[in-house]
């Protein structure tokens, strides 16, 4: 009988630990989630900051210069982008900014600081190599003049109606054949 106590005994330990196992392992989980969290917060948070930090230059940006399109983003790894193929990613000490550009052959490391004004700096000098690389563009290719499309519809329509002039001749010539073949 002392037997059969201590297997029920241990029936009732065994799923009271494991819950409570469980239960310490769920709260476990969630406070590694929770920092995961609070250290993605916290790039956001710093990326924000540099992106203020850049409200001015991008003021000075011309309407028309279409090449930036500033943002964070905040998927798994948050990242202000300046354009397209450039990025302000922090470091994995998560406190150093890491400017990069993705080029063709890789992507390759323009700045890395702690100090937002250095990074600001180099953002500053890629935007204005940026546009100096789009007014040489500009000036390499020139605009093409629009052309004119009434000329080409009005031969097109010329030539449709002399197709079917010559159509109706051959055809009354046809006719006319065909009638005199008959008599």
């Amino acid at each position: 009988m002392a037997e059969a106590q201590n297997t029920n005994e241990a029936r009732d330990i065994r799923p009271t630990r494991l819950r409570d196992a469980l239960r310490r392992a769920r709260i476990e989980a969630a406070d590694r989630t929770g920092v995961v969290v609070e250290l993605r917060d916290a790039e956001v948070a710093r990326l924000e900051i540099l992106n203020e930090a850049l409200d001015p230059l991008f003021a000075e940006v011309p309407e028309k210069v279409d090449l930036f399109d500033r943002g964070v983003s905040q998927g798994e790894t948050p990242r202000l982008w300046i354009d397209i193929v450039a990025h302000v990613v922090m470091g994995r000490d998560k406190r150093i900014y890491r400017f990069v550009q993705d080029t063709r052959f890789g992507r390759i490391v323009i700045a890395e600081s702690h100090d937002v004004p250095a990074i600001v700096d180099a953002v500053t000098s890629y935007v204005a190599r940026r546009m100096i690389e789009r007014e040489h563009a500009m000036v390499a290719t020139p605009v093409a003049e629009p052309v004119e499309e009434k000329k080409p519809r009005r031969r097109g329509f010329g030539m449709f109606a002399l197709g079917f002039v010559l159509g109706v001749v051959a055809l009354f010539g046809l006719a006319l054949y065909a009638g005199l073949k008959n008599f």
